[in-house]
Order: structure tokens, then sequence, then C-alpha cells
């Protein structure tokens, strides 16, 4: 989906990838990220955003929660993090990003209430009452009260399969007064999952009926005396939205993907963002004419449907500009993603251990993928500062990573030139 985006856009990230792939310094079944490109990514979203007045909150599940990644986020400006889940929260921490919002899309646990509240999150989403009071308890524990926001929905709005639950939208002010009543916490706003979704009939983000519930929600809210308030619309979010959500009334925006440059609008449009992450692996052997690929993190998030996956096959002699895409055979839905498979093309030349590349949209987190930000890309000079487990807070130790620095200051050929 992404891939032919990359040879043409990031080239010179997919050569680094390749020559840091062979040197054995990046593993099979590894994600890469070129840093340079998300702090230049995440500057751009953070300028626009400052414009309209939005509050930004990056979202890095998706990137595994990578430290280093997390650190260019940072210094492209961004210092908040949403956290899908409390994982995310911990993780994102770790990482230093403060938490900006937590609850949403995934509850916290009971149990887990109070390691929530010690991360200070500022906004903590609930869909009931005791979903409240328990981070009320929470946040009293902690000598602090804790802004809580809403999540609601209306009929008409849509969510993904598993993604349902909130509070009734109609009744929005009386929910807004009995949060207030609940000891610990007071109500800031409401939010809502998706607030924008791709349509891939016109090539266009659209908003969709959720949005509009946010939007009815905060007017009844104004209505009846309530400032101030705090709209979460998250969905699809890149630099070439935010305008319309902040028409919309949205006050907090979530980039996840905008931040790699693989929504799906960067699918079909050159937008400001550069495409910023590949999977990188590796032929582990040949039978009956195909070329079988190491798997682990071969999660191609289907946001635009059922579509076929590409993969470059990088021969230890080959520049990327030398071969060209080739269909992957990808794992069932049912099977465990051991391996992929690829047809070998007549003619070609495919040997045990050459490098494979994808270019899809990934969520690593839930992967048994590892993570590495190259950093350097851009002046010519690509190093990894690190290589991490999916869940953001294990790095690896490994042969590669502890040769590491020794292999990076011989030099790299840079296969993408």
């Amino acid at each position: 989906m992404f891939l032919s985006l990359l040879i043409r856009r990031n080239p010179r990230f997919l050569g680094a990838a390749v020559a840091l792939h062979r040197s054995g310094i990046i593993p099979a079944n590894c994600f890469v990220l070129d840093t340079d490109a998300i702090e230049q990514n995440t500057r751009a979203f953070v300028g626009e955003a400052n414009r309209l007045g939005l509050t930004t909150f990056a979202m890095t599940k998706q990137i595994g929660r990578n430290p280093d990644a997390i650190a260019a986020i940072i210094r492209g400006g961004i210092n908040e993090a949403v956290a899908v889940d409390l994982e995310c929260g911990i993780a994102a921490a770790q990482g230093g990003l403060h938490i900006g919002h937590i609850g949403h899309l995934v509850q916290v646990p009971r149990a887990s209430a109070t390691v929530a509240a010690a991360l200070e999150p500022c906004f903590w989403t609930v869909f009931n009452e005791q979903k409240a009071r328990e981070a009320g308890a929470a946040a009293i524990a902690e000598g602090r009260e804790q802004r809580i926001l809403a999540r609601i929905v209306a009929d008409g709005d849509a969510f993904y399969q598993g993604h349902e639950g909130g509070f009734p939208a109609e009744d929005i002010v009386a929910v807004a007064d009995e949060l207030d009543a609940i000891p610990g916490v007071s109500f800031a706003g409401v939010t809502t999952f998706p607030a924008t979704l791709f349509d891939v009939s016109s090539n266009r983000c659209v908003a969709t009926h959720n949005r509009s519930t946010l939007i009815q929600a905060r007017a009844a809210l104004e209505a009846a005396g309530r400032k101030d308030i705090e709209v979460n619309a998250p969905g699809t979010t890149s630099t070439s939205i935010l305008a319309d959500l902040a028409e919309s009334g949205a006050t907090q925006v979530e980039p996840g993907h905008g931040l790699t440059g693989t929504t799906p609008l960067h699918a079909v449009e050159d937008l400001v963002e550069i495409p910023a992450v590949a999977y990188v692996s590796e032929v582990s052997h040949i039978w009956n004419g195909r070329a079988y690929v190491f798997g682990g993190g071969l999660y191609a998030d289907p946001v635009l449907g059922k579509s076929q996956t590409s993969a470059l096959i990088v021969g230890k002699d080959a520049m990327i500009s030398q071969v060209r895409p080739q269909l992957v055979e990808m794992p069932a839905d049912n099977a465990i993603d051991y391996y992929a498979t690829i047809p070998i093309e007549k003619g070609s030349h495919v040997a045990v251990g050459d490098t494979v590349i994808f270019g899809f949209r990934p969520q690593v987190f839930v992967t048994r993928g590892l993570t590495a930000g190259i950093a350097g890309v851009s002046d010519g000079n690509p190093t990894v500062s690190g290589i991490w487990c999916a869940n953001g807070l294990t790095r690896v130790s490994m042969t590669a990573e502890r040769e590491m620095m020794e292999n990076q200051t011989r030099g790299l050929d840079h296969v993408g030139d």
C-alpha cells in the first residue's frame, strides 16, 4: 500500500534500511523508523495545530512506542501523548512524553486506576459513572483532581466492532453534572472515535456522524452555561484535516499515522508528511518456487480494506532502484505469521538472506515485531540508536546491537542513492 510511496518520496531511507540490515545491525522482523522525517512531520503538524489553537497529543502505539521515535516527536514540538491503553501510557511516559489523555479507546481496569493516576494524565476518558468513580478515588489518593472526558454516543454514530460504549449524548448536560458531583474528578469535555474517516469512493477524509454528535453535545453544554468545553476528535489525523477539525469545534487532536505519513490519505495524495516507516525482513528459505520471508510483524492495518501487499527483495549486490515490487502472499487471517511467501519470478536471482522491504500501514504494538529508529538519513549518515520490542519498554540485547556503534563508524553503502 505504501511501498511505492516510500520508493518515490523517501528512497534514501529504504537504502539505509537495506544497508543496515546487510551489515547485521538491523535484524529481520523489524520496523524501521526515519526519525529525521518523524521530527520534520511533527514540526509541520504542530505548527498548523498551534496556528488553529488545537492541543496535540501524539499516539505512539502504531510505532511500537519506540523511545527514539518519541524523542524525535518531542524535538518536533509534541510533549504529550494519548495512551490507547494503560500499557501505552506507561511506555510513552518512560519515553519522555507526559500523558495528555488516557482511557480512550481502552478504559483503565479497576485495579490499575492507581497506576494510571500516578501518570498524572491531563485528561481521562470514561464510558460510565463507575469508571469515573474509580478515576476519582485514584486521583484523590494522588492528592489531585482529575479532569474527565465523557465518551458519548448518539443514534447514527458508528464504531468499529468492539469499540462501542459511552454515555447517551442527549443526556450530556445531566452527565456533566453527575460527573462533577463525583469526588476527585471534574467534567472537562467530550470525545468519540472516529470523528473523521477516509472515504474510498472519493479519496477524501470526511467528517463522521460521530463528529456531529460532538458538535451538538458542545452546543448543549454551552447553552447550559458551561464554558471552555474540550472536544477531543481523533481519527485519520494529518496536517491536511486540521483546519476542518478546528472549524467543527475540535480542541484536541491525536496524530499517530499522521506523524509517519501513513494515513489513508497519504496513500492517494502527497501531503506535507514524509513516509517514515518500513518493515525489514529477509529470505529464510526457498521452497517450490517461493521465497519464504520471516514474519512476526505482518499485521497490515486494513484501513483501506483488503488490499494486496508488495515487497522488494534486494539481493546482496543490488540497489533499490534496480529491483521492482513483487506481490506477497501474506499469512491467512487465522494463521500465525511465521512467514510470508513471495513467488520467485522467472529470471530473478533470490538467495537465502536477501533483504526484504515492505511498506504497509503498521500497528506494531499488536505484533511480535521489533522497532529501530534510524537517524541521519537526511544528511547521508544513517545510524541506529537502539532496537526495541513492540512494547516500547524492552531494549533488545543482541550481537547486532552490541556491535552497532563500531559498525556504524565504518560507513555504509547508500544503496538507495
